[in-house]
């Protein structure tokens, strides 16, 4: 049966308070060197300890939370959260807080990796990609307007995580206790579409590498380099990720309009000149130009490399390793950004990152060129060159009610048994007019 049209929203909410810590760290890294006794390098550490063990739930749950159950899953990934993030909110020594950090990521990721593995499963996994970075865009965006006006001190950004754990827990009670809301079953089989799935998760694994590495010295560029107060530079952060809102609803409408491999590799291109503007900014313009620009392509990318993820297995595998692999570049990138910056300043780990980002847009379009569509399941029909039926049949042009949907489970083949027996010549004649004998008449009777 297909999935529902409506929204998913638990898996959403879910999602949100999992995704949450990656994109407040630039307020979190900046607080830790300022309110601990932390260098930028070792505040930068901090935070990739805590998104490298986001990335570690991910790895370790890609295929075992439907076996887990999912809404035992979320609670016990947002039960972590809320115990980590508060340890590390109320806590002024610093191995409590890093151990808070690592214990409330290792929650963060659970809960992302129950909504990747929903959301993989819909029926426009895209549709659920765009709303779940909708959804802690605003959030984060909302918390980066109001929490440097609540005053100094690292525990306000983990307490924010730690609260919105704990608000999104009461949704854990609408997902099934083996299968999330809006999810469409798919049977158990051999991860599909293993080499390009192989290629999109190392190149996402550098491509959020590279991302993070500024978005984790953001903070640092806005108020060394560009002479900004933390109130302003919070504002621009704000700002950007309102930008972002736009963007992202911009490609929930388009959809899949242009395909894959177009939005992702021309925005990846895009994005790296908006990182060599951003990380060469000596002033307030420079600084938001570049931040604003960068923040609105990154969430629109990113939807189309999770939904490209998404569209690899209905299982939702690809779409947890490849976002653990994200994860895991994430997790790299304060500590990365923080090396290259105070080795080669920061325009020139401006320039590293944008070349880097420049060298991943040809492998990622590439992977979204060959995969085309969500594959039918393991023995699908194929035609020449690998494309699925299903894939072709959702072509424009063709006939619609006599077509498998895409990623919908091939029909199963039933075996008939036939008794026979070895055949008698007798019993059959030759092909064509046959001869008969004459029948008697009135000559022969006389």
């Amino acid at each position: 049966m297909s999935s529902p049209r409506t929204a998913p929203w638990p898996l959403v909410a879910v999602f949100t308070a999992g995704y949450l810590a990656s994109y407040l760290l630039p307020t979190t890294v900046g607080r830790l060197d300022a309110s601990l006794p932390l260098t930028a390098t070792q505040a930068g550490s901090v935070g990739s300890a805590l998104l490298l063990s986001s990335a570690t739930a991910g790895f370790l749950l890609a295929s075992r939370v439907e076996r887990l159950g999912v809404r035992r899953t979320a609670r016990a990934g947002l039960l972590l959260a809320v115990a980590g993030y508060g340890l590390a909110a109320v806590s002024g020594s610093v191995p409590a807080v890093v151990a808070g950090a690592v214990l409330g990521g290792l929650g963060s990721g659970t809960a992302t990796t129950v909504a990747a593995t929903g959301i993989a499963a819909l029926r426009d996994p895209h549709r659920g990609s765009t709303l779940g970075l909708l959804s802690v865009s605003a959030l984060a965006g909302a918390l980066y307007l109001t929490v440097p006006h609540l005053g100094p001190g690292h525990g306000l950004p983990f307490a924010a995580l730690a609260l919105t754990a704990l608000l999104v827990w009461p949704a854990t009670a609408r997902l099934g206790g083996t299968s999330a809301a809006g999810h469409t079953a798919a049977p158990a089989g051999r991860l599909p579409y293993r080499r390009p799935g192989l290629v999109l998760a190392a190149a996402m694994l550098c491509w959020s590498m590279a991302q993070n590495s500024l978005w984790g010295v953001s903070s640092r560029i806005g108020t060394e380099q560009a002479g900004l107060s933390e109130v302003t530079v919070g504002a621009v952060f704000a700002i950007a990720l309102g930008a972002g809102l736009v963007g992202v609803l911009g490609a929930g409408a388009l959809g899949a309009r242009l395909g894959r491999a177009l939005p992702i590799g021309v925005g990846t291109a895009l994005i790296a000149g908006s990182v060599l503007v951003s990380a060469r900014a000596d002033g307030l313009a420079g600084f938001a130009g570049g931040e604003i620009a960068w923040n609105t392509l990154y969430p629109i990318v990113l939807s189309y490399l999770m939904g490209l993820a998404a569209s690899l297995d209905p299982r939702g595998r690809w779409a947890v390793l490849a976002g653990s692999a994200s994860s895991l570049g994430t997790a790299c990138g304060p500590l990365a950004g923080s090396l290259l910056s105070a080795a080669a300043g920061y325009p020139g780990m401006g320039l590293t990152l944008a070349a880097l980002l420049l060298a991943l847009a040809l492998p990622l379009a590439a992977v979204a060129l060959h995969t085309g569509g969500r594959p039918l399941l393991p023995g699908a029909v194929r035609r020449r060159g690998g494309t699925p039926v299903a894939v072709l049949a959702a072509t424009a042009g063709a006939p619609t009610g006599t077509v498998p949907e895409v990623g919908a489970p091939e029909q199963p083949v039933v075996e008939i048994e036939v008794e026979t027996r070895a055949a008698d010549r007798r019993e059959y004649g030759t092909a064509g007019p046959q001869l008969t004998a004459a029948a008697p008449g009135p000559a022969a009777e006389g």
